[in-house]
Order: C-alpha cells, then structure tokens, then sequence
C-alpha cells in the first residue's frame, strides 16, 4: 500500500527486489557515478548563480550564463578525463538541447561507453508545469534529438531537479523508457506495472550531489568527499541489504578544478575498494531485473 498523498505511481503495482539481493558480483555496495550535462532554453538560465544574488526579473543574468557555458566548454571535458582515468563508465544526465547543438560531443561520451540518460529538453522545461499533451511533445522531442546524437534511444530518464509530474512515470512507460530516477523514495530499484506497460524506478540520492551542497548549502568541495567517506563507513558496517549511492557532479559546477579534485578523491576511495560495485543506472536496472527474473519477488500495491 502506497503511502504517498501524491503518488507519481499511483494506481501502479511495484515489485521489488528479492530477498537477498545484491549487486553483480555479490556485493552489498553499488556506487553509480553520475554527470549532468546540461543547458537552458534560449531566453532561458540558470535559477542559480556563482554570485548568490538573483537579478530582477527578466533581466539576463550573464554571469550566471557565463558561469554555466563552462560546463560545454572545460568542464565536461575534464570530467570525463577522470572517469577515464579510472576506467569507470558513468551515467551522463543530457538535455535535449546539447544533443541538438553538440551532437559530436554527445556522440563521443556514448561512444566511449557511458550511459546516455535523456534530461528533459532543457532544464527549465520541467514536466511538473506541463500539461500532458507538452509533457509528450517533450518526452519525445528530446528522445529524438538524443537518438539523432548517438544512434539509439536512451534507456533511461530523469527530470531537471527530478521533479515529475503526476504522470511522467506512465507516459515514460507508454514511450519505451526502461527506466526514470524522478523519486528519491527508497534505496533500490523496483519496477512499476501499470497494466500493459511497465518501467522501473531507480530511487536517487543527493547527500553527494554538487550543486545542493556546494552551491546551495555553500559546502566546501572536501566536504562531499567526507560524506562519501561516513556513508561508506556506516554501510560497510550496518546495513545488512544491499544499498547504493548516486556521487554527483555538474559539468558546469565541479567540472572545475577545485570540484573535480573532490570528485576524483571518491572515484579513487570507490574504486580501490574491492568491496563496493562500480557500474551505471541501465547496468544497475539490468541486473535487477534479471534478479526478477532468476529469483522470487516481494510485490505491494
């Protein structure tokens, strides 16, 4: 029984993991390294900016645009030389927009083994205000520009801010998403069937996520590799089910130096540890429903 007031899966039957599920290999810990590349409608920018004080308005903000531009021009390279350095595919949130604009560099991020995830068409195109004939045009808009870049249609989806609407889960699953991260409800996967369509949820989390801690909260970089730190200690030592967390980075955000050395410091720490799995969100949804598949389930309404 959902006890949700405003259930994005209303009405939806959830199955979750078996008992005694764990990541490939059997591990008990997954780590998803994630990279937000992302931009704004023209006329469009960041709500947040490096100066902390909104313009009037209306008013373009070109610092704030400025500050953003940094994440197409040096900051997703720089990223991805750190996930290349340590041979890890991560999971990259992609708006429609820079499919549209920089479709060779799309291009190489999934040819170089990542997992392309579509990021609505912009980030201020939010499904939560769209109404639901906008909500498709933009499900499939941004699918189209994104499959144009890389030759397939992305797996998965997760909203700016993943902030759905009541309805993004099942329109998602009528348009063939496998997957979406727009909930932040519970520690691992579980599919929704709405009847005669079905996706998966992947719950995300934000306790090492660039921008609410360092641009929000004002949280110094070092500051996220210390949480890592303390939430990778206390799983290794209580948590008796498998669990996973989600280590975040905009390119326009820690895609500089001073950030990205705080998120190389965590790639290091996760992939030294032979304990702790390293794979992408479509990985993860694959494994668990071969789990589904290979074992029992536990289901709820």
């Amino acid at each position: 029984m959902s006890s949700h007031l405003y259930d994005i899966h209303a009405g939806g039957r959830e199955t979750h993991p078996p008992e005694g599920f764990t990541w490939p290999g059997g591990h008990k810990i997954g780590v998803v390294f994630r990279m937000a590349y992302e931009w704004w409608s023209d006329g469009h920018w960041p709500g947040i900016g490096p100066m902390g004080n909104p313009l009037k308005a209306g008013t373009p903000d070109l610092n704030a645009i400025g500050w953003a531009e940094y994440g197409h021009r040096r900051g997703v390279h720089r990223v991805l030389e750190v996930f290349e350095r340590f041979g890890v595919k991560a999971s990259i949130l992609v708006c429609g927009i820079m499919a549209e604009r920089y479709p060779q560099e799309v291009r190489r991020i999934a040819e170089a083994g990542h997992d392309i995830v579509a990021h609505s068409y912009a980030m201020d195109v939010i499904p939560a205000y769209l109404d639901e004939a906008a909500e498709v045009e933009n499900i499939r808009r941004t699918t189209g520009l994104i499959a144009d870049a890389i030759g397939r249609r992305p797996a998965g989806w997760i909203s700016p801010r993943s902030t759905p609407s009541p309805r993004t889960a099942r329109l998602l699953a009528r348009e063939g998403y496998q997957w979406h991260s727009d909930t932040l409800n519970d520690d691992l996967p579980y599919r929704v069937d709405f009847g005669d369509t079905s996706i998966v949820a992947v719950p995300g989390t934000m306790e090492v996520n660039d921008l609410p801690l360092f641009m929000r909260h004002g949280q110094p970089p070092r500051v996220m590799v210390e949480i890592f730190e303390d939430w990778l200690a206390y799983a290794r030592q209580w948590e008796t089910r498998a669990i996973k967390i989600d280590p975040t980075v905009h390119a326009h955000v820690f895609g500089r130096p001073a950030g990205t050395g705080a998120f190389h410091r965590i790639l290091e720490i996760a992939t030294s540890a032979p304990d702790v799995w390293v794979g992408t969100r479509s990985q993860m949804v694959d494994h668990f429903l071969h789990s589904l598949q290979a074992g029992g389930t536990h289901g709820s309404n």
